[in-house]
């Protein structure tokens, strides 16, 4: 194949101005400017951090929750992260606020944490909406049975933010989470962190799944509880 004189020129020339980047190999070094790995682990390899682990950004965030969290920070973890040396005292040292990138910082980044994965033979799981019946009964064994509760803020029955705060708050969680990644979480969370407060259930099949789905109905402007 015979390539145009200017060919390499052209390609010179995107290479530059990333236009070939997509956005990904750009973003490592973003991640260094803004100093997100100073919080975040972004390899299991590392020593663990006081801020979320990012190595499976890509199996646990929905991507357009991630680009626009990336842009608007929200906080998800009220009390901080169960990692940060002042936890356990009710004083995190890191209280915010998250840094704010503009537009196109946000979409490098939401590339790159996007191609972050470890569940790679996880296939799609699709589940159906509870009904209103369904979702009642699970909520009893979200917050009763199993306590969910008293770590995690939920939904009460009017709508209204309830429960503990020294896990991440579920509120929203339909638009933020993956449904596989929270049924792989749920199953064994141990895969994900060595280190982390959330019980080993031995949930059986059903189970899992209705959990799943019930934490997956958590949507701001959605009427579901």
């Amino acid at each position: 194949m015979i390539l145009p004189k200017n060919y390499f020129l052209i390609g010179l020339f995107l290479l530059i101005a990333g236009g070939w980047s997509g956005g990904v190999e750009a973003s490592p070094a973003l991640v260094k400017e803004k100093q997100c790995d100073t919080c975040h682990r972004f390899s299991k390899t590392e020593s663990e951090k006081s801020a979320p682990d990012l190595f499976f950004a890509g199996d646990k965030f929905q991507k357009d929750w991630l680009g626009n969290f990336l842009k608007q920070p929200e906080v998800i973890r009220l009390a901080g992260h169960t990692r940060d040396p002042g936890f356990s005292k009710g004083t995190p040292q890191y209280t915010g606020p998250h840094p704010v990138l503009n537009p196109k910082e946000a979409q490098q980044m939401t590339d790159h944490l996007m191609s972050l994965k470890i569940l790679k033979d996880a296939p799609p799981l699709e589940l159906p909406a509870l009904s209103k019946g369904k979702r009642v009964r699970v909520k009893i064994l979200f917050e009763r049975d199993y306590s969910c509760i008293a770590c995690h803020q939920s939904y009460n029955l009017a709508r209204q933010p309830r429960g503990g705060v020294s896990g991440p708050s579920l509120i929203d969680a339909g638009r933020r989470l993956r449904p596989e990644w929270v049924y792989q979480w749920l199953k064994n969370p141990r895969q994900f962190t060595t280190r982390g407060r959330m019980p080993l259930y031995t949930f059986d099949e059903e189970t899992l799944r209705k959990m799943t789905q019930y934490i997956m109905s958590h949507k701001k402007d959605s009427k579901s509880k």
